[in-house]
């Protein structure tokens, strides 16, 4: 099976399961994942203290439905989306009249079906398109929330492929959302792919699943976050749109120079930091102020189905996330081959044909971009320019700029500043 279709199959495969910031749903999705990858799974109790919050109480739902008749109008069964998560239990009956205030519909939308949370407020409600409410006559209906609210814990995964060097990139996937395929299931499907294709690295990657902003800021509460030196939140890794950059709170880490030098010559949009998205703003929080920005295509409340049923497998492509997953490779074989260099002989132009170095350029199609590759890299050469900088101002693909300093490396005309 092709990639594209191996990350649909896992989107298609994940999006039934009802997953929240805890409990079962989120155990499931994770299990799904760890047969792909190895995972290290963490559990953490109730009450556990993680920065300023506390890890909630676990949420686990088996039924839901409102009924007339003993005909379902509304079924948790058909789509997870119909019940406000985190709702409480409830097993009444009442009329429509006071059902309303627990309903929630997209009136501008009529057809589709909205996401919405109430972790933090006890309450109960339900999610259903507009043309069912309009359908429902008045009268009394049955009303069944079959949930549990206690104390257990909040789960989180992570799987590391070791580096070379202990310094860590940093790859977050938010797995809190139920039946929603762009936003949230393409990005761990693109994780995953990207997880599996990576060998012997530079860097440490760290790949961690967790529910969004509780998750992210428990695993920051529980770890050496100085060994971050790069990061990606990946999330909207699908639709058809081109792909969004969000800077880090920084706004020049070297992860923004990357993926700005990545996208150059695809459709992209660049945009500013700003703290409110996902949780790129809690690895930017000012304490920490890791370089870790967001990479999307369309990004977040960016395209109509966004936290609706319309966000189903159906709406994410395997050419987009094949898309994706191109530039999160390419983005690492650049973060993982930078370098910076001193030229050893830096006085006039070294004479490269007496080194053999002209002549390994023969034949080649490239071969005026790796000359000229050559050039730049030995005029910027002084440690303070890094292969990146000379790749973007030479206008040169990274690769050819890379692979030019190897030569001159070899050759002793270059040393690592």
């Amino acid at each position: 099976m092709a990639e594209g279709d191996r990350m649909h199959a896992l989107v298609r495969r994940l999006y039934p399961l009802c997953r929240s910031i805890t409990g079962d749903g989120l155990r499931e999705t994770l299990a799904v994942v760890g047969e792909h990858l190895d995972l290290t799974v963490h559990e953490v109790p109730t009450g556990t203290q993680v920065l300023d919050w506390t890890v909630p109480q676990e949420w686990n739902i088996r039924d839901a439905h409102i009924s007339r008749d003993g005909r379902r109008i509304v079924d948790f069964q058909a789509l997870s989306l119909h019940v406000v998560g985190y709702s409480v239990p409830v097993d009444r009956t009442m009329p429509l009249s006071e059902l309303r205030s627990h309903l929630h519909t997209l009136p501008e939308q009529p057809w589709l079906v909205p996401y919405r949370t109430s972790y933090y407020a006890p309450t109960w409600g339900f999610c259903l398109a507009q043309s069912t409410l309009d359908a429902m006559p008045d009268g009394d209906y049955e009303v069944v929330i079959d949930s549990t609210l206690e104390d257990g814990s909040l789960t989180y995964a992570e799987h590391v492929v070791p580096g070379q060097v202990e310094d860590e990139v940093i790859v977050s996937c938010h797995v809190c959302h139920p039946s929603l395929a762009n936003d949230n299931l393409a990005g761990v499907a693109v994780a995953v792919e990207l997880a599996k294709s990576l060998r012997n690295p530079y860097h440490t990657y760290r790949f961690i699943f967790a529910p969004g902003t509780i998750g992210a800021i428990t695993w920051l509460a529980r770890n050496d976050a100085d060994k971050v030196k790069h990061g990606i939140v990946l999330a909207c890794a699908g639709d058809r749109g081109s792909l969004t950059y969000k800077q880090s709170r920084r706004g020049d880490a070297e992860i923004d120079r990357v993926l700005a030098h990545v996208l150059r010559d695809r459709p992209h949009e660049i945009r500013e930091f700003s703290p409110y998205g996902y949780d790129e703003r809690q690895y930017c929080s000012p304490g920490y102020n890791l370089g870790v920005g967001s990479l999307t295509r369309t990004p977040y409340a960016g395209y109509p189905e966004y936290h609706t049923s319309g966000d189903n497998p159906d709406f994410v492509t395997p050419e987009s996330m094949v898309d994706t997953l191109t530039v999160c490779r390419e983005a690492v074989d650049v973060l993982d081959r930078n370098r910076r260099y001193v030229n050893l002989s830096p006085y006039g132009e070294p004479q490269l044909g007496k080194r053999g170095l002209y002549e390994s350029l023969g034949g080649r199609s490239d071969a005026k971009d790796a000359q000229l590759a050559m050039l730049w890299v030995l005029n910027l050469s002084d440690g303070d320019h890094d292969l990146l900088a000379i790749a973007d101002r030479a206008r040169l693909p990274f690769p050819s700029v890379a692979a030019a300093a190897d030569a001159l490396h070899a050759a002793g005309l270059l040393k690592e500043a």
